[in-house]
């Protein structure tokens, strides 16, 4: 059931539920003053009989028949009370409506109204930032991804259809929720692409569904396969996917938001480049068994680019955007790639094969290639499951985000902030690109040890990366697929950094 969410100034008849939020200590909100007498002293009752609910920022506490009029109450911490200087700033109001949603689920609710009158955020935040950031909040843990199951409807669990958020600024909250509800679909098709099974996302259903998703929106899409790719001299790209029954892709994808129509060979402002390893067995030199259906998610980088490219086009960005996939699957067969293999790249470097699970920097170097070589774009930002190593230093709390220039990194770290997704600066270093140039070809694709994975990674991506370029390499090994549940994230595929990137481009990329 899709989730209907609404904003009006009053609560709407019929509803099952009521939630309403309550500060530390037991004390309601003023949005509670509607509540009947019967009510109030059933929360304050209830209160007594659950001390484990201290009220604290996203404590969530069901009261089931709890008074008159509704069959249920819920209520949701808000943490000190507002007769403080409030810290709660919009990601702590999407954290509480992805909490609440679960609270609502659990509850068996089916509509609800929400009374967020009174409630006070930080300096920064809005009424109207409160209604619509808890709203998406709500809509991100909505997510579920149950497109293979085959169990009746009869059978399915009563699921939370309607709700009402009940708000003073409802016209401005409906108005600013407009364009995250657009955000969060792009979100919830990175997501999909994430949790497909790799028997049906391969490269070439992954091209066609990209076309078929992007298409009507308004994006233009150039689907390159095999043949193009051969003639182009997408040699590094092509290795990859050798060994497969399927054939490679590339995909571009252009935005023409800024009514200026991208051209190649014109300089516009910004390019995503995303890694699709829809399966990564490891190639020849082969991934262990345990694990290793965790590797349909290998092509999480270009799953966020084509989810951003969603993001974009949904909400009419005033911006130029490119973005560009290469989407390949890594199989280990008798037309397969092979360590000791020399190869060729699209730049026209040389790379020496040192393990062919080393592959997505391979599929990245071409497509970073082509990008700047046809639209000499003055930013580029890749993306990708890229390391191990990554996972290593950061864990799946912050992804690795290598930066060739201080001012680009000040707005990553700006949209980091203002959404919630995580990125942590790693170095560049002049070191990292001298440790994979190859004795017998101009690079060789792994580093010279088994530490700093993730650093020599990215500086051998660098030299594809021409000196007058911003660039920035995301590694989102660890942030791709989680698992086990955020709030408002659920298990399994993240859509890792749709939000951040779509900030990154409404605040500094798109003309206001």
């Amino acid at each position: 059931m899709t989730l209907s969410i609404s904003f009006a100034k009053q609560e709407k008849k019929g509803a099952d539920t009521i939630a309403v939020g309550i500060f530390e200590k037991g004390k309601l909100s003023k949005a509670a003053q509607f509540l009947n007498d019967s009510q109030r002293n059933c929360i304050k009752k209830c209160l007594k009989n659950h001390p484990n609910f201290k009220g604290k920022n996203g404590d969530m506490l069901s009261l089931a028949h709890c008074g008159d009029n509704h069959g249920h109450i819920v209520l949701f911490g808000l943490g000190k009370s507002a007769s403080k200087k409030s810290d709660l700033n919009t990601t702590s109001f999407e954290n509480i409506g992805g909490k609440l949603f679960d609270a609502l689920k659990k509850s068996g609710s089916q509509s609800v109204n929400i009374q967020l009158d009174g409630i006070e955020g930080d300096k920064n935040t809005t009424a109207a930032d409160i209604a619509s950031h808890l709203a998406l909040g709500l809509k991100l843990k909505s997510y579920n991804f149950d497109k293979y199951k085959t169990i009746k409807s009869d059978d399915k669990p009563t699921q939370l259809g309607k709700v009402n958020i009940v708000t003073a600024a409802h016209s401005k909250a409906k108005t600013l929720f407009k364009t995250q509800d657009a955000v969060s679909e792009g979100v919830f098709f990175a997501r999909n692409l994430v949790n497909e099974p790799p028997n049906e996302l391969h490269p070439e259903s992954y091209a066609k569904l990209i076309e078929k998703e992007l298409k009507p929106l308004g994006v233009e899409v150039e689907i390159l396969d095999e043949k193009k790719m051969t003639k182009m001299g997408f040699k590094a790209l092509l290795s990859v996917g050798q060994g497969s029954i399927r054939e490679s892709r590339a995909v571009i994808m252009r935005w023409n938001g800024a009514k200026t129509k991208i051209k190649k060979n014109a300089k516009n402002p910004i390019a995503f480049v995303g890694k699709g390893v829809t399966f990564d067995t490891g190639g020849i030199s082969l991934k262990p068994g345990a694990g290793m259906d965790l590797m349909k998610m290998d092509m999480g980088g270009s799953a966020a680019v084509v989810g951003l490219m969603k993001a974009i086009a949904g909400r009419k960005a005033k911006a130029n955007v490119i973005g560009i996939v290469g989407l390949v699957e890594n199989m280990p067969s008798d037309r397969a790639y092979r360590p000791g293999d020399i190869i060729g790249s699209l730049s026209g470097k040389t790379i020496e094969v040192l393990n062919t699970d080393a592959e997505g920097r391979l599929v990245l170097a071409d497509a970073l290639t082509y990008v700047q070589d046809t639209y000499k774009p003055g930013v580029v930002i890749d993306l990708a499951t890229l390391t191990g190593a990554i996972m290593v230093a950061l864990g799946a709390e912050y992804c690795g985000t290598f930066v060739n220039d201080n001012k680009l990194w000040d707005q990553l770290k700006s949209a980091s902030e203002n959404t919630g997704e995580k990125f942590w600066r790693m170095p560049l270093d002049a070191a990292y690109r001298k440790e994979v140039e190859s004795e017998v070809a101009d690079l060789k694709n792994l580093g010279n040890s088994s530490y700093g994975g993730a650093c020599t990674a990215a500086g051998f991506l660098e030299h594809f990366v021409k000196d007058s370029t911003k660039w920035a390499h995301i590694d989102i090994a660890g942030t791709a697929w989680w698992n086990s549940e955020k709030a408002t994230t659920p298990k399994g595929g993240t859509g890792f950094p749709v939000r951040a990137l779509n900030d990154l481009i409404a605040q500094h990329y798109e003309k206001k």
